[in-house]
């Protein structure tokens, strides 16, 4: 087999525009230039040349299958000029999908091994420092230090200063939770009379044409210390509101999201002792870490509604998947990790440049909370260089499933929920041996419902033994890697026409010019990736990891929690523009790597 790499890490290394869509030929796959529909205006430095050659289907990644690889085939070298060569390295760097450049400028950081001009003798004096043996600890605890200090206390009402009231109020026990059993009353997302079925490819923006040779700044700075340019950066008084319609539903869908984890981690707080925590390997600061984190999404709701105003939504009722600490822990790392990349799909198409610069703000705590609970479960807490983005119709997608009801005239959403892709084999973060997950080892039919708990002899939870262990950890490191390049993965996908989220009153639906299923669709980090589809059965098919790096000997593209796709298509997409695939999507899923 072939997998096919959307590899933008490359891209980014020196884009100035956009690829050309590939032309499938034979069993392989012509290479692909970021250098061809270049600005035909813009100067060429001298000394720079590029060069595009073709690859074979598998990219430059190791095929999945030795037995199915395909052969390297060639319909001519890909020719490219543009302005993005300068930003690349000088001899020869490969770029995207095997194209290079050569030039003769330095962009490498120099070696630093030895001694350095200006600087004598290169030893730092830590390198040499040998820690005391430590022979007392200490013994009394209390306020009994003095330090200087005034009586104050924080402004309140209406004195100068006062905090801004909080939506939510202070939850102090459990909540009502469950599956909806009524009929909907209202069903389907929001929508009007949409233009078109899908969005047309274009060329670059014309005004992006800024390309900076020489490290000085291009134009007069407005004042010192400030280059021009930037978005609001002009003086003009900051609007801390949604302004479009597409700001508006992004927003509605994160305070979706941040009702959700305000419910969730009280609840789990609500529902399980402290001695349910310490069965787990969790003790009562790790439950007051948890407590702290609801309050942060006491903060994040408060702020998400003032931005969207009165119609903003409030907090719905919940159907969680978990009975334990360990399956509420794990569930909160996969909800939390779609909560985040949702986020990152769109926030930087927000037309309020204000809302974008708060959400950023909040966005980036959630991040914290995602890498805290993959601690809590064992998991390396931030396996990836870069953070996975994806369109918001996914995280809808994601998240309606775990909302069972809304009060009444709850704001509706507009983006599409598409049918649930499950995968067979997901491996068991639970397992010493995740490669002995067995079919279906999850708590539920979900597509993030939490992995089981297998019988003690399999169990790496109470394991206390380096590479194997699985419990609690500020870092975890796995001999047996959960995942691996080639590993067949088994899929089985609803089919449409499913009442999920509140009140069951939104229904699933496929991308609106989708076809049969081909690809499945691998979406993490700055890489898309296609792997081919083959069909067993009725809603059913397998196919194989894909192998490849986000750059060259670097981090896997497929590790941690992350997203996959069936589509009727393998079209090249990047991060800035991934909601393109919806149209052409059949269903999507979360895929546990690691």
């Amino acid at each position: 087999m072939y997998a096919r790499t959307i590899l933008s890490s490359a891209l980014l290394s020196g884009l100035a525009a956009a690829a050309p869509a590939p032309q499938q030929g034979g069993n392989g796959w012509n290479a692909l230039s970021i250098f061809d529909q270049a600005d035909s205006t813009y100067a060429h430095p001298t000394g720079y040349t590029t060069a595009g050659t073709a690859i074979s289907g598998a990219s430059s990644a190791t095929s999945a299958s030795s037995t199915e690889a395909a052969s390297s085939t060639s319909a001519g070298a890909a020719s490219a000029t543009t302005a993005a060569a300068t930003a690349l390295a000088s001899s020869s760097v490969t770029g995207f999908l095997g194209t290079t450049v050569s030039g003769t400028a330095t962009i490498l950081a120099a070696n630093e091994a030895g001694d350095e001009p200006g600087y004598t003798g290169a030893s730092a004096p830590f390198g040499h420092y040998t820690p005391s043996a430590v022979t007392v600890v200490p013994s009394s605890f209390g306020t009994d230090s003095a330090v200087p200090a005034i009586a104050t206390t924080a402004p309140t009402g209406t004195q100068s200063g006062a905090a801004d009231t909080q939506r939510s109020s202070i939850v102090t026990g459990a909540t009502t939770h469950g599956p909806f059993s009524g009929t909907a009353t209202t069903t389907g997302a929001v929508s009007n009379s949409p233009i078109s079925a899908t969005i047309p490819t274009l060329p670059p923006n014309p005004t992006a044409t800024y390309y900076n040779t020489n490290g000085l700044e291009q134009n007069r700075e407005p004042i010192p210390y400030e280059p021009v340019g930037g978005l609001g950066t002009n003086g003009s008084l900051p609007r801390y509101m949604v302004n479009s319609d597409f700001d508006y539903e992004s927003i509605t869908l994160g305070l979706y999201q941040e009702w959700i984890e305000l419910d969730l981690f009280n609840n789990g707080l609500a529902i399980f002792s402290e001695e349910d925590f310490l069965a787990a390997g969790l003790t009562a600061e790790d439950m007051s870490l948890i407590q702290f984190m609801a309050q942060q999404e006491q903060g994040h709701a408060t702020l998400l509604s003032n931005m969207l105003g009165e119609t903003a939504p409030p907090q719905c009722t919940y159907d969680y998947p978990f009975k334990n600490v360990r399956e509420f822990v794990d569930f909160n790392q996969i909800l939390t990790r779609w909560g985040e990349s949702g986020v990152w799909g769109f926030i930087n198409h927000l037309d309020s440049r204000e809302v974008g610069q708060l959400l950023a703000q909040s966005i980036a705590t959630e991040a914290r909370q995602e890498m805290i609970f993959r601690q809590m479960s064992g998991l390396h807490p931030m396996p990836v260089w870069f953070e996975t983005g994806i369109p918001q119709s996914w995280a809808w997608t994601f998240l309606a499933p775990y909302i069972s009801s809304c009060p009444e005239n709850t704001t509706r959403l507009a983006w599409q929920n598409f049918p649930a892709l499950h995968v067979k084999n997901q491996a068991n973060i639970n397992r010493v041996s995740p490669n002995d997950t067995g079919y279906w080892e999850r708590v539920g039919n979900r597509t993030s419902d939490p992995a089981t708990i297998p019988a003690e002899i399999d169990s790496c939870i109470n394991l206390n033994k380096t590479g194997y262990g699985c419990g609690p950890a500020i870092s975890r490191n796995r001999s047996e890697p959960l995942s691996f390049a080639g590993k067949q993965v088994l899929l089985e996908w609803d089919a449409p026409g499913s009442g999920v989220g509140p009140n069951n009153s939104y229904i699933t639906s496929v991308g609106g010019v989708a076809g049969a299923p081909t690809y499945v669709a691998w979406a993490a980090q700055l890489n898309l990736t296609y792997t081919p589809l083959t069909i067993t059965g009725p809603n059913q098919g397998y196919t194989y990891q894909p192998a490849g790096d986000v750059y060259q000997n670097g981090a896997p593209v497929v590790n941690g929690t992350m997203f996959i796709a069936l589509t009727d298509t393998d079209m090249f997409l990047t991060p800035f523009n991934l909601s393109m695939l919806n149209p052409h999507v059949i269903a999507l899923g979360v895929y546990q790597a690691g």
